[in-house]
């Protein structure tokens, strides 16, 4: 297994997967930012004050994690970053799943339902950011020692 995960054609399509998600998930969220602050605010976890801080900044944090990630610079930070987003998400999705919540995720703008499907799909992407963060990648990175 340690074999397949650092690989460096393996650690180049997991990070272009991951970044691909992310760049697209945080355009979707920043073209609309009142539906996701309703996205958020229907998981019923965060205080009512927050809800807007979160809708404007973490599309934000999502956008640039997965530009760098996709070029990359600085893989193992951006791999982390964008792998404690999704342990964040695997954690909320899992919560509304066991309250009863039928919601969007807000991933990707609406039609997202939450469910064993996201958690199956965000935690496949965290396995992503993991090797990453492992064996970081240098292939065809903007900062790395390995151009070819």
């Amino acid at each position: 297994m340690k074999k397949i995960f650092s690989n460096q054609f393996f650690l180049l399509m997991s990070r272009i997967i991951v970044a691909i998600v992310f760049i697209y998930a945080g355009a979707e969220k920043i073209s609309d930012p009142k539906g996701f602050s309703q996205a958020i605010y229907n998981y019923r976890l965060f205080p009512i004050e927050t809800i807007n801080l979160l809708a404007i900044t973490l599309p934000w944090l999502e956008l640039v994690s997965g530009i760098l990630l996709l070029f990359g610079i600085s893989v193992k930070e951006n791999a982390t970053i964008i792998g404690t987003l999704l342990f964040v998400f695997i954690i909320a999705v899992a919560i509304s799943m066991i309250r009863g919540l039928d919601i969007d995720c807000g991933c990707f703008g609406k039609g997202t339902p939450v469910g064993w499907r996201k958690l199956g799909e965000n935690t496949l992407l965290l396995i992503l950011c993991l090797a990453l963060l492992a064996f970081d990648s240098t292939k065809f990175s903007l900062n790395g020692k390995n151009y070819d």
